[in-house]
């Protein structure tokens, strides 16, 4: 997959992810995205939990997905993410499911989450893990507040 996005999990369509009509209920889909950004997190060195031990939580603030072809039970799928836009008080990622037999791109979408602490109060300034993303993307920008 092109664009910086990242290959963070394969995943096989279990029978109870599919609807009537045999195709994976719309629904699941915004589950396969929090898989990718964990798997993603996790290939970078530092999971969920270890933030949420450390303080900070990223509660999903919108989310949008974009359906292109249907995936059925058993197809093996491919979870690509990626860092689109990093502040200091929100992440957004960006994501793509293909099916991995044809690579046929079966979904987009993307999930904006704010930083927040333990209380749920949003950060404004740098925090670690802002630094810590910055340094995985590779981005030079100056830290926005």
């Amino acid at each position: 997959m092109e664009d910086n996005y990242a290959l963070a999990a394969k995943i096989r369509v279990r029978y109870s992810e599919t609807d009537k009509m045999g195709i994976v209920y719309n629904a699941n889909y915004l589950d396969w995205f929090e898989v990718t950004r964990t798997e993603l997190c996790r290939g970078w060195g530092k999971d969920y939990k270890e933030w949420e031990a450390e303080g900070l939580m990223l509660p999903v603030v919108e989310a949008y997905c974009r359906y292109k072809n249907s995936a059925r039970y058993d197809d093996v799928v491919e979870l690509w993410g990626r860092v689109a836009d990093l502040k200091a008080y929100s992440i957004k990622f960006e994501y793509r499911i293909a099916r991995e037999s044809d690579g046929k791109l079966l979904a987009t979408g993307w999930t904006r989450h704010g930083c927040t602490d333990a209380e749920g109060r949003l950060y404004r300034g740098e925090h670690p893990f802002y630094k810590w993303v910055l340094s995985v993307i590779g981005n030079e920008r100056e830290p926005q507040t």
